[in-house]
């Protein structure tokens, strides 16, 4: 399992996750996309901008492997923010290849690209 350095573990005086410390002996959570609603609590959509913010620093929009980001997290943008790249792709794979779809992150979370 590749290890993102420089990637923040968790958001800042948050529970919210955003890496994993070592592989899971059963093998990786699987990865699928889930529906976002439009009552989702404020925590949650604060989390996945700054995850999805931490991503852009990060990746860009060069392809990535999964490594130790964490499943739950992903899947709140996978399909939409976060794209596969692999064909097929395998779900329960550390090292399924993601990209991040700029055009969909900058309508779904655009203040992560003002220039504030």
């Amino acid at each position: 399992m590749k290890k993102h350095r420089g990637f923040p573990s968790r958001l800042p005086s948050s529970d919210f996750q955003f890496t994993i410390r070592r592989a899971h002996k059963a093998g990786p959570t699987p990865l699928k996309a889930r529906e976002r609603y439009a009552d989702r609590r404020n925590a949650d959509l604060i989390a996945d901008e700054a995850f999805l913010k931490a991503l852009i620093d990060q990746f860009g929009e060069e392809p990535f492997e999964r490594g130790n980001l964490d499943a739950g997290r992903l899947n709140w943008l996978l399909g939409r923010e976060v794209e596969m790249v692999d064909k097929p792709f395998d779900p329960v794979s550390y090292e399924a290849l993601l990209r991040v779809n700029m055009a969909k992150a900058m309508v779904s979370f655009p203040d992560i690209f003002r220039d504030d």
